[in-house]
This record gives C-alpha cells, sequence and structure tokens, in this order.
C-alpha cells in the first residue's frame, strides 16, 4: 500500500544545521515504489519472510535503509550495548511482524515528485551515483577482507542520503544547487550548498545520523571530516570513483583516484584498473 505526502515543499532554507535537523525530523521519509511494492507483496505471507530475505530486497534502496535503521534507534533500549549496524541486524532486532506493521504503508519518492520531473531525475541521478559507489566500497573491501565489509558498502550506499532527502522535500532549493554549477563548473558543490541552503550536505548528514542514533561505526565510516582510516579512506575513494565515471571513464581526475585506490589495495596500476571495471560490469 503507497500513500502520498501532503507536506508542502521547503522553499526556504532553514537558517543552520540545527534548524535543518529540526526539519527533517518532522518530514516522512519516502522510499523506492518498487520497495513499496515488494514490502506489501511480501507482507501478504509474511511467515515466509526472514531477515535475509527482506534484507536482499530492501538493501539497495537508501532511503529504506535509513529509515529503518533510524527506527530501530529510536526503539532501542538506553541499556542496549550493539547497534543494528546492517539491514539484516535491523530486521532481526525489529522482528518481522513489527517490520510489516511499521513499514506496510509508505510513501513513494515518484509519487512525491510526480510533478516534479526534472527533480525526480536528479533524485534518480544521486541514487545511480550511490548504487555505484556502493558496489566499488564493497568491492574495495572484500578486496582487503575487511570484516566490516556489508557496514562499508551500507555507508557508501547512504553517503549522500541527505542530497536526497534535498531532492525529495527542497526540489527547488536542490534545482537551485545544480543550476548555480551548470552556470559555474568551477564551483564547488560545498560553496554551492553553503550559498543556497546555508550549509553544507555533508555536515547535515552527519548532523542526522546522530540526532537520529545511527550506528556508531556507520557514523565514523560515513564522515570525511574522520581521520582517515583504511575503512573511511575505502568509501571515500568509492564514492571519488562513483562520481568521476558517471559519464564514462575519461575523467581528468581518475589517473589520480585509480593511484589511491591501488595504494589503498596494495595493487599495481593495471590489475586496480582491471578490478575497476569487473566491479562496475
Amino acid at each position: 500500500m503507497s500513500h502520498v505526502i501532503d507536506t508542502p515543499f521547503i522553499m526556504q532554507a532553514p537558517r543552520d544545521v540545527a534548524a535543518w535537523v529540526n526539519c527533517f525530523a518532522q518530514l516522512e521519509i519516502p522510499v523506492l515504489a518498487s520497495t513499496v511494492a515488494a514490502v506489501a507483496e511480501l507482507g501478504m505471507n509474511e511467515d515466509a519472510v526472514d531477515a535475509h530475505l527482506l534484507s536482499d530486497t530492501l538493501g539497495d534502496d537508501p532511503l529504506m535503509v535509513l529509515k529503518l535503521l533510524r527506527h530501530v534507534a529510536a526503539r532501542r533500549s538506553a541499556r542496549a550495548t550493539a547497534d543494528a549496524e546492517t539491514v539484516t541486524a535491523a530486521v532481526l532486532m525489529l522482528g518481522i511482524p513489527p517490520f510489516f506493521h511499521a513499514f506496510g504503508d509508505q510513501a513513494s519518492v515518484e509519487d512525491r515528485l510526480a510533478g516534479q520531473p526534472e527533480a525526480l531525475a536528479g533524485w534518480h541521478a544521486v541514487l545511480q551515483r550511490s548504487h555505484r559507489a556502493a558496489r566499488f566500497a564493497l568491492g574495495f573491501a572484500v578486496h582487503r577482507m575487511d570484516h566490516d565489509a556489508t557496514v562499508i558498502h551500507e555507508a557508501a550506499l547512504l553517503h549522500d542520503f541527505a542530497e536526497m532527502l534535498l531532492w525529495v522535500h527542497a526540489p527547488a532549493l536542490a534545482l537551485e544547487i545544480a543550476a548555480r554549477q551548470l552556470a559555474d563548473p568551477g564551483l564547488r558543490s560545498v560553496d554551492a550548498q553553503q550559498a543556497v541552503l546555508h550549509v553544507g550536505l555533508s555536515d547535515l548528514q552527519q548532523a542526522l545520523m546522530k540526532a537520529w542514533r545511527l550506528p556508531e561505526l556507520l557514523v565514523k565510516i560515513s564522515d570525511d571530516h574522520a581521520s582517515v582510516s583504511p575503512q573511511v579512506r575505502n568509501v571515500q575513494l568509492a564514492i571519488r570513483l562513483a562520481r568521476h565515471t558517471a559519464r564514462g571513464w575519461d575523467n581528468a581526475a581518475l589517473p589520480d583516484d585509480i593511484a589511491e585506490i591501488a595504494t589503498l589495495l596494495n595493487m599495481a596500476h593495471e590489475p586496480t584498473l582491471a578490478l575497476l571495471h569487473e566491479i562496475d560490469s
């Protein structure tokens, strides 16, 4: 079952990070229409559903993953010693019947932006970039034999969720940022964001993750300003590669990206390039 969000779009940027966090705290998070349909179908026979099936079903929808982790964190006891760091862990912690009770009636991004085709296209561009970044991040983590590979994949998938929320709840502001960067190709993303939103999306995202009590490891790995551990570097380079190859493999920044990825993976240049194409195929 799907419903339409009747909350008006944000037309004027809140004054600072705290005001943005307060604003988003009051707004519903829509998910992919395919997720709404899949959850409805599985809910008709929930006795046959387990956490792994739900994880496979939901794992490619960044806003659904965000919504689930936020929901579970909000209900976690203050005395709990472990975070639900993955979709599977979150579903196990929540339980199958409570999952369908909580998420059986959701709004979709497609319905929310039905009258905003440019914004919907912008949102889908971020989604596609997030999917590719997550694949790269997982590929790097598996090669490095990182035991937190699933969380690293999730961190890359969620890396741009604040931008996704901006597209669905403040499309005019998101389009203004895009227009400024199109008019001035040398304009840095963070400068365009500060000019239009009064905040940088990276800072806003960290504030949202902390306010919503998302898993500590996920917050740490997702922090672009954190001390550069191999896990943080893993995500950062996956995000960079996804951005720089969004329109093909001829971006001038790619040689530097590949050199840094080769260092991370302790590989020579040619095997690294071959691995990247294999992951992206």
